[in-house]
């Protein structure tokens, strides 16, 4: 585990492996870089695989919970790029790591080489936003890890069908840590109360196409489960519709988000990375 410091002084966790065209993995809103451990399994003897844990969350430090926000975390994704010296990377984004790079188009197009998008978009479908809701910021149901793992194919039903035990094993010791005898999130609570104005019923979401636009010239794939609860039919539609050369990839028996072990998702990071070099 590595540490790169933000500009109001947080302890950044981050990973670097492999080598090749460096590939900037950025996690969902409540999640951290050890869900990315398939893709160092799949890219690390191609590809500097780089892993980052947003403030708050994993193994980096809880900060001013006003601070959680998607502009924020895109700075400190340049700092982190400045602290590796690294000019250009191409940038996998899950959920939230994608609306980080979308912001990333605006503020630090050039650091862009290509970007793929996992089951998130320049819309989010309000469902999937009372679905956080409903979580997010809570303590765990779960006393034990192994008691997790058993009860998380149930939660994620029926969106997500035929998926290894291991799966659900992994993802348990993701989310969760064990703690004096009980289950705890690996992220800061209060990032609930950071987030919930932008999830409220009657919040405004800002036009994020503009920013989908702003890449036109790099390299794009998108992965989206075919459950998905974030990204519509009809947002994933309209992104290949102004994107018609963008990798992409609709996976069976998944919803938010996809494992990245999927074949077909493996295929769609592999194509844009081709095409960012």
């Amino acid at each position: 585990m590595r540490y790169v410091k933000s500009a109001d002084g947080l302890k950044l966790a981050y990973d670097v492996q492999g080598q090749g065209a460096p590939l900037l993995c950025l996690p969902g809103l409540t999640r951290n870089m050890d869900d990315f451990e398939p893709i160092l399994a799949a890219f690390a003897h191609r590809a500097q695989v780089i892993r980052l844990d947003f403030r708050g969350r994993g193994a980096s430090d809880w900060g001013d919970p006003a601070s959680y926000q998607v502009p924020v975390e895109a700075a400190d994704v340049v700092a982190l790029l400045d602290h590796l010296g690294l000019d250009r990377v191409t940038i996998l984004g899950t959920s939230r790591g994608g609306l980080v790079a979308l912001v990333m188009a605006a503020v630090a197009r050039a650091r862009i080489a290509g970007v793929i998008f996992n089951d998130i978009g320049p819309e989010i479908m309000p469902e999937g936003l009372a679905y956080i809701m409903d979580y997010l910021g809570k303590p765990p149901k779960f006393r034990t890890l192994a008691e997790a793992a058993a009860a998380l194919p149930h939660h994620y039903a029926p969106a997500f069908r035929d998926v290894p035990e291991a799966n659900w094993a992994a993802l348990a010791r993701n989310i969760y840590r064990e703690e004096g005898g009980r289950l705890v999130n690996r992220y800061d609570p209060a990032l609930r109360a950071a987030v919930a104005p932008a999830f409220a019923p009657d919040a405004v979401a800002p036009d994020l196409w503009p920013l989908f636009d702003a890449l036109a010239a790099a390299p794009m794939g998108l992965i989206r489960g075919a459950g998905s609860n974030i990204l519509s039919v009809e947002t994933a539609a309209e992104m290949r519709r102004r994107r018609p050369d963008m990798a992409y990839a609709e996976l069976a028996d998944r919803g938010h988000v996809p494992f990245l072990d999927e074949p077909a998702a493996i295929d769609v990071i592999a194509t844009v990375l081709e095409r960012s070099i």
